[in-house]
């Protein structure tokens, strides 16, 4: 099929293939200490046709982590792990960036040393449970933390953000999406703060969100900054007050000059299309756009590139089950069906043996 899909983008002067971006997705493969494995180089290896890779969530900090078996960017063994993934994507001629991900209040004692606890904003419990190795379990109360631990928070991600440079990445994501500690911070459930970094002000309630890009674009640049957002997402037992969209124009508005290599967007639900336009029209930069659709989202989505709703378009569970997936979306098919047993954690099974087409 003929789609701008196809063509080669220029990103922040970074060449990408194409326009399709593999979305970052939790595999929890990682080995010992949170370092990746040669098995998850061989993965994003295999992905590597996409204009632009997002990695899964990697902890910029030992508090950080949230989920069993899931990789980090604050030791010199996890640099050096992730320098394997990074030379094997750009070895097949691909471009990587980092998700860095601090799950915040998402996580729990058992999966944490020396006696942490998880942080956020505010000590508010989510409801639910959470997978933490050996069956679910209820989620603890997390530890607010206080303005001189924000600061350090901040300053965490950014040295993870120079980790990433170090390890070979082309640039960080941000996660600043569903329901972890940046999303955390813009909520109005999480962050009952009265201080400057809450209340009731859209200024503090963005201003977490907004020093964490700052830190990050000022040790390695803006053209290798990123920051991903869902507005509106309940994921995670998050609650985003009427002023949603203020918040998130205000949020648009505060990066805007920066210079970031683009803003990702994912839509929770089908109503948030039209917000979704907004933002694109708020953010003059590259704009992602991992789309609300009814069913898998496969070649019928590529329509969103042809008529300007982004610039970029991320596939999440179809790239999972598909290495080959721009190859796939030309063709419009046929895809592989991704295994959700096979999602989290254990072996090369529903994790690099997806067969490509014509092998």
């Amino acid at each position: 099929m003929t789609s701008t899909a196809f063509e080669s983008y220029d990103l922040a002067g970074t060449t990408l293939a194409n326009r399709i971006a593999m979305a970052p997705m939790t595999r929890s493969r990682a080995g010992a200490g949170g370092v990746p494995t040669e098995l998850v180089a061989e993965y994003y290896a295999q992905r590597a046709s996409a204009g632009l890779i997002v990695s899964e969530g990697v902890q910029p900090s030992v508090v950080g982590q949230g989920y069993p078996w899931t990789p980090g960017l604050h030791s010199d063994e996890q640099v050096a792990g992730w320098r394997k993934v990074t030379d094997a994507v750009h070895a097949a001629g691909g471009v990587i960036f980092a998700q860095l991900m601090h799950s915040g209040r998402i996580g729990h004692p058992s999966l944490l040393p020396d006696g942490l606890t998880s942080v956020a904003p505010s000590a508010v419990t989510p409801a639910g449970k959470l997978f933490a190795g050996e069956g679910m379990v209820d989620f603890a109360e997390p530890r607010a933390l206080t303005s001189d631990e924000i600061h350090e928070t901040v300053r965490d991600y950014a040295r993870a953000a120079r980790n990433a440079i170090e390890a070979g990445f082309d640039g960080v994501e941000l996660h600043g999406a569903n329901g972890y500690l940046i999303h955390q911070f813009l909520s109005s459930n999480v962050n009952l703060r009265t201080d400057e970094w809450g209340g009731g002000s859209t200024e503090n309630r963005i201003r977490f969100a907004v020093e964490t890009v700052k830190a990050v674009a000022a040790e390695i640049g803006g053209s290798r900054t990123a920051l991903r957002v869902s507005p509106g997402n309940p994921f995670n037992d998050i609650t985003e007050d009427g002023n949603v969209q203020e918040v998130y124009a205000a949020l648009a508005d505060a990066i805007e000059p920066l210079g970031l290599a683009y803003l990702h967007t994912t839509e929770p639900a089908p109503e948030h299309r039209e917000f979704t336009k907004v933002l694109r029209a708020r953010f003059s930069g590259t704009f992602v756009l991992n789309p609300f659709t009814e069913g898998p989202t496969d070649h019928r989505a590529l329509g969103l590139l042809d008529d300007g709703s982004a610039d970029l378009l991320a596939f999440g569970a179809l790239f999972l089950a598909n290495p080959d997936l721009p190859a796939r979306l030309a063709t419009e098919g046929p895809y592989n069906t991704p295994d959700p047993a096979t999602f989290f954690g254990g072996t090369e099974k529903g994790f690099t043996d997806y067969p490509v087409l014509n092998k």
